[in-house]
């Protein structure tokens, strides 16, 4: 073989060294560059979300002294808020307080933007209304309501019933009527924000699914009901595991509108946390409460997405 014919061997060869070195060489992975640029966005979300909760592992297993050496308890402090007297009524609280939260307060939003959508040119005009008691600050609102809720003839929702011949009732100053009048003002004053959501969720529904519903002669109950909600299956799902867990740590309302009374009627889980640390100043009790109440969360949480897997995705 002469010398020409090992000339487009050798160079074949020499163009595609520098090929094979560039790709062994690459220095820099844009997938790194994205994460050291995120790395200090990651380290302050940890430090302040992930921060307390790993310290308040830690103090549920102490006896916490802020000027002193704090000691470890271990379990005892688990033990000594499970025999808390005062913990079934606060844990029955809280699940009255979410189950009237979810029969009576779940179905308002989803109702208001199924009607909301179906006014077409004057969606907006209602939207904002339905959206305008979240712009109310909390404490304002509940200060509001408390004195809608005036016990006597002369407080407003009083007097609107007595023009129908009912009351006057006693609202926040009776054990049965405290709780459901705590419901009504959290779902008027919640309702706003799953409005939007569902508005929006509506909207994305194909409008060849409602047509092809008003060709079989489907009403708008119907196109509701065989249209609209099955689409929605996930993200209802979603809203409604969301509101349980709100409605589970439940704090201002009681505490703002009644203090945990009458009679302990209205004293729930977060308030007994409360009790703990800034009255007992007692913060190894208040965070292993905390602890227990997180870990029951989080376990229904679980339990919740494995058995509505399937059926939200259906």
């Amino acid at each position: 073989m002469t010398d020409l014919d090992e000339r487009p061997r050798t160079a074949a060869r020499t163009t595609a060294t520098p090929a094979r070195t560039a790709r062994r060489r690459r220095p820099w992975r844009p997938g790194l560059t994205a994460l050291l640029i995120a790395a200090p966005a990651i380290l302050v979300y940890a430090y302040f979300s992930w921060g307390p909760i790993l310290s308040s592992l830690v103090m549920s297993v102490q006896r916490v002294v802020l000027t002193g050496q704090s000691d470890f308890v271990g379990l005892d402090n688990f033990v000594y808020v499970l025999s808390d007297p005062g913990l079934p009524q606060a844990a029955g609280n809280t699940v009255l307080y979410t189950v009237l939260a979810i029969v009576f307060g779940f179905p308002v939003p989803l109702a208001l933007a199924v009607f909301i959508s179906e006014m077409r040119s004057r969606a907006w005009y209602f939207s904002a209304l339905a959206y305008l008691p979240v712009m109310v600050p909390p404490v304002v609102a509940i200060l509001l309501w408390k004195f809608f809720y005036a016990p006597d003839a002369d407080g407003l929702f009083n007097t609107v019933l007595g023009w129908v011949g009912i009351g006057p009732l006693p609202w926040l100053n009776s054990p049965a009527s405290a709780m459901p009048s705590i419901v009504l003002e959290t779902t008027w004053a919640g309702a706003g924000t799953a409005v939007i959501i569902y508005i929006a969720a509506l909207t994305s529904i194909p409008g060849e699914l409602y047509e092809a519903a008003e060709l079989d002669g489907a009403g708008i109950w119907r196109r509701v009901w065989h249209v609209a909600l099955p689409q929605m299956r996930g993200i209802i799902g979603t809203m409604l595991l969301l509101q349980i867990i709100g409605t589970m740590q439940v704090f201002t309302e009681p505490f703002l509108f009644t203090g945990g009374g009458p009679q302990g009627a209205t004293k729930t889980l977060l308030m007994t946390i409360y009790d703990y640390a800034f009255t007992r100043v007692d913060y190894g009790a208040a965070t292993a409460l905390s602890v227990l109440l997180a870990l029951v969360l989080g376990l229904f949480s679980l339990a919740y997405f494995r058995l509505t897997r399937s059926w939200s995705r259906s």
